[in-house]
């Protein structure tokens, strides 16, 4: 009955508060006191809201950066962006990145992958997959140039999005957990509230750039979630997180890309 009721709500002003204010407590540590105790359907109401949500997330790493620029030069700031990303986030999807990837290339069967994503160890491929997705994303916000702040405002909300791409069309992958909770919720209306909002910031933001971004970050996550999908039997929370730390990079590769949008 209660998967009945959510598919059948109707959106108010109130409710949109609350799915944004849901979002942001569950993708990052930014308390709202005001929202009743979380619980498993909290988070559900927020899918709609998250690239909303990751534009907060964009606004505050820009903050940071500016407030950088004024000591040190662009690496430092770049680095410290970085830092406060994490933060701000809690490394909430960089634990699902590393399991993710400790799993999807061990070669086993799909099920001792799914045991594998459930260690709380990391293993090699793990720090690998982190180590890569932390630097990348020093090294193209230093050299983004005069693009830094668009690249970082943007990508926490393409990345977000990416995971409300993989949620809605790809199977989840165990019976039971948020993923396969945040699968079976989704509504057609969820992604389109979450799209229509991100492609309407990128272009805002970002003009041309800004929509290629979202091109080139549907194109990664499409290609992943399939890859991930044939080698688990479907996604995961994990992998969900996963998708949205690589389409970040791939937002952030875009959006400073040189040669083709001026950035740096």
């Amino acid at each position: 009955m209660q998967h009945d009721r959510h598919h059948n709500q109707h959106w108010t002003p109130w409710s949109v508060v609350v799915g944004l204010g849901e979002a942001i407590r569950f993708l990052t540590i930014i308390p709202q006191p005001w929202l009743p105790p979380t619980h498993e359907r909290s988070a559900l109401v927020a899918i709609p809201w998250f690239p909303a949500a990751g534009l907060v997330i964009g606004g505050l790493l820009c903050l940071a950066g500016w407030l950088a620029g004024w000591f040190w030069g662009s690496l430092v700031a770049a680095a410290l962006i970085v830092v406060s990303w994490g933060v701000i986030t809690g490394g909430l999807h960089l634990d699902g990145l590393s399991d993710t990837f400790d799993a999807v290339v061990s070669w086993r069967s799909p099920a001792r992958k799914l045991e594998i994503m459930k260690d709380s160890r990391v293993g090699a491929m793990g720090a690998l997959a982190l180590i890569a997705v932390l630097l990348l994303k020093v090294a193209l916000l230093a050299g983004g140039g005069a693009a830094w702040w668009q690249a970082a405002l943007l990508a926490p909300v393409l990345g977000r999005w990416a995971a409300c791409y993989g949620i809605f069309f790809f199977p989840a992958a165990t019976a039971g957990g948020l993923g396969r909770a945040f699968h079976d919720q989704a509504r057609r209306a969820d992604v389109m509230v979450a799209s229509v909002t991100t492609a309407l910031l990128a272009t805002l933001l970002a003009g041309a750039a800004g929509l290629a971004a979202l091109l080139a970050v549907w194109a990664a996550t499409h290609l992943l979630a399939h890859w991930w999908t044939r080698a688990l039997g479907g996604l995961t929370g994990d992998t969900y997180g996963a998708l949205c730390e690589i389409a970040e990079v791939v937002a952030l590769a875009t959006l400073t890309a040189r040669p083709i949008f001026g950035g740096g």
